[in-house]
């Protein structure tokens, strides 16, 4: 039996921030050597932080990540460890992982395969590392090697598959094992969405099954730079089982997972397999001897615990709060803002935003101090949730005449549960100045019959100058209220419900964040508690409340029913079909709708989606959630200008006419 110490961490790292970055590499060394583990394991690209975009081109940040890693040397006694960063070589850019043993770089391994979907954008900046390819590299004053490398230390092999390496069917792990490796470190930077943990875990057990290692993977945690969440899972794997997991969604900026395990079971599971092919004859080259004794550990009896929150029957609501709230913390801590704005209606999507605020607070408070969560909001001590939350956060209610007692009540009746500093206003003169100053100019009055859209918008619109007033006083972020499925067919005011400087719910649809405030309202999330106070908004229609209130408006009367929206949008735009195919699906799924009505509303969808489009690339940030966003600027691109699928539409119509179900 031959028991190693080893360890994996969650790092929140901020793109180019080098004095913070290397500070969290530190402590994670630091930790791990407390508890005895003498290889560790760091997030990909941690050094320079995985999203520094076009950043990367720069020689100066590639100067100052070698320099960073040449720092770090003096961390590393007793230690082997490795860290992420680009190097430049052969005229192209790497991402690779340098591993650090006792103060001396041992070598480095680049990617293989690069990440290049959804929202990730690798081969835009790096090169994939050739397969089996060696060679050497000066760097941090050195000649060291670098490629597709196993390191020897002190008997054991340790080899790289860095984050998407593992996620594909030639991944180096299959080499690494005909080469006899027993310890394989995946440095990541895999981004949340909702479910995933599970397929991760699975991967990773898979992998130390199949391949016959122990698997340790690294994560980075956190909102790393705006968009964004990652959930900072780690885990280590042997022979098929996880042996430690650590935390997920965490606020801590560090955090790591120690395990000792027996590197001489999976060498026996692998000799005992007979579809193993061991490469009896090995070339050199990928081989690198790391002179360091690995001093012999002892067993400790520990077992993978998961947190309870993770076992919840609720865990998509769980994993929305979280995520969520640990992205507007970092956020607002990233940005140096102190604290937050929103415009709360006394509908769904602000009072969604506003409770978010209130347990990014309280999570703060709960697992990082009271003293420390006041200084991420830039505010002295104060002494309990309460006050911190009404220095954090501000609501503004603003009214117009066409707005309820309804929605006036839900709003403060939220603000005060949440002990928000509340604030409420009449723009009604504002919309009449600039109605009044529209009418001289055309010439004409303008009405409802003839000027629905304008005068809804002017009131949207005309709520704006004073929130944003608000902000800049207070050195606040402004939070956008639009929610995703708006989002999708360009329901929203541009310039009015979409102004902020970050929009959280954007990347959720609005029948999930319905379904969440029912839950939040009765059950709400472990340890945080529930806000029964939010039944004033739960018993509502949603309602934008611009019109008339003898009108009548409701948003899905203005749309279609929200979760037939969210089924359209699923299959035209996250599976890309046609509407002829969107409409066979939903009418599936929708049978109690006439046919008529179904084809009107998967064509309204279309016709909304493709005028719209500039709506979208004009949103605030927003945060990823999910595998199938909107966001065109990392996920889903779209042309501003199209031809809004005429032919198609037409066909669909005449089709349907052709049924006898024509509407």
């Amino acid at each position: 039996m031959r028991l190693v110490r080893v360890a994996a961490a969650a790092l929140n790292q901020t793109p180019l921030d080098w004095d913070a970055n290397a500070r969290n590499i530190r402590r994670a060394i630091s930790s791990a050597r407390e508890a005895d583990a003498r290889l560790l394991c760091l997030p990909e690209l941690c050094i320079t932080g995985y999203g520094c975009e076009d950043a990367f081109y720069s020689r100066g940040v590639l100067r100052m990540a070698e320099r960073v890693l040449a720092e770090l040397l003096s961390s590393t006694e007793g230690m082997a460890v490795s860290v992420g960063l680009p190097i430049q070589h052969a005229g192209a850019l790497f991402n690779a992982t340098a591993l650090l043993v006792d103060g001396a770089i041992a070598g480095l391994v680049a990617k293989q395969h690069l990440a290049g979907d959804g929202l990730h954008y690798e081969p835009r900046w790096f090169k994939p590392w050739p397969d089996d390819a060696v060679t050497s590299i000066r760097l941090a004053g050195s000649e060291l090697p670098i490629g597709d490398l196993l390191f020897d230390i002190d008997g054991v092999r340790l080899g790289f598959e860095i984050c998407e390496d593992a996620w594909v069917a030639n991944r180096p792990g299959l080499d690494h094992a005909k080469l006899s490796a027993d310890i394989l470190f995946n440095p990541s930077a895999s981004h949340f969405a909702f479910g995933k943990s599970v397929t991760r875990r699975r991967l990773v057990e898979e992998a130390s099954r199949s391949l016959a290692v122990t698997y340790v993977y690294s994560n980075l945690v956190g909102n790393e730079a705006g968009r964004v969440i990652y959930d900072g899972q780690t885990i280590i794997a042997t022979c098929g089982e996880t042996v430690a997991c650590g935390p997920r969604l965490g606020f801590e900026s560090v955090s790591v997972m120690v395990a000792t395990v027996d590197v001489d079971a999976p060498r026996m599971r692998r000799a005992q397999s007979a579809s193993f092919e061991p490469q009896v004859v090995v070339d050199n080259a990928r081989s690198t001897p790391v002179a360091f004794k690995l001093p012999a550990a002892k067993p400790t009896g520990e077992e993978a615990q998961v947190a309870d929150w993770e076992k919840s029957k609720h865990l998509k609501e769980e994993e929305f709060t979280r995520a969520v709230t640990l992205g507007l913390h970092d956020y607002a801590r990233k940005s140096r803002s102190h604290g937050f704005v929103v415009s709360l209606s006394g509908g769904a999507d602000s009072a969604a935003v506003v409770c978010l605020v209130r347990m990014t607070v309280q999570r703060a408070i709960d697992e990082l101090g009271i003293a420390a969560a006041c200084e991420a909001f830039g505010h002295g001590p104060e002494n309990d949730l309460d006050t911190l939350t009404a220095a954090v956060l501000t609501t503004v209610y603003q009214a117009t005449r066409n707005s309820s007692l309804t929605t006036r009540d839900a709003a403060r009746e939220i603000a005060l549960a949440i002990g928000a500093t509340r604030i409420e206003l009449d723009v009604d003169d504002v919309c009449d100045s600039y109605t009044r100053k529209t009418e001289a100019a055309l010439g004409r009055e303008l009405t409802w019959e003839s000027d629905d859209i304008a005068l809804q918008n002017i009131q949207a619109r005309s709520r704006a100058p004073s929130v944003w007033m608000l902000a800049n006083v207070k050195n606040a972020l402004l939070l956008a209220t639009s929610n995703r499925s708006e989002a999708a067919v360009g329901y929203a005011t541009m310039d009015g419900d979409t102004c902020g400087g970050l929009s959280p719910i954007a990347g959720i649809d609005k029948a999930f964040l319905r379904q969440w405030l029912g839950w939040l309202e009765g059950e709400g999330p472990d340890g945080l508690g529930s806000i029964p106070e939010l039944s004033v908004v739960n018993r509502q229609q949603p309602t934008a409340e611009l019109r008339p209130q003898d009108a009548g408006q409701t948003d899905e009367d203005d749309l279609m029913p929200y979760d037939l929206l969210d089924a359209i949008e699923d299959h035209a735009i996250g599976e890309k079909r046609s509407p002829a195919e969107t409409l066979s699906a939903v009418s599936a799924q929708f049978s109690g709708y006439e046919p008529g009505r179904l084809t009107a509303w998967v064509r309204r969808f279309f016709e909304l989606w493709s005028r719209n489009q500039w709506k979208r690339e004009r949103y605030a940030p927003s945060f990823h959630v999910d595998d199938k966003n909107l966001d065109p600027k990392t996920w889903c691109r779209f042309p501003i200008l199209s031809g809004w699928f005429r032919r198609e539409l037409n066909e669909l119509q005449d089709a349907d006419s052709h049924d006898g179900h024509g509407s």
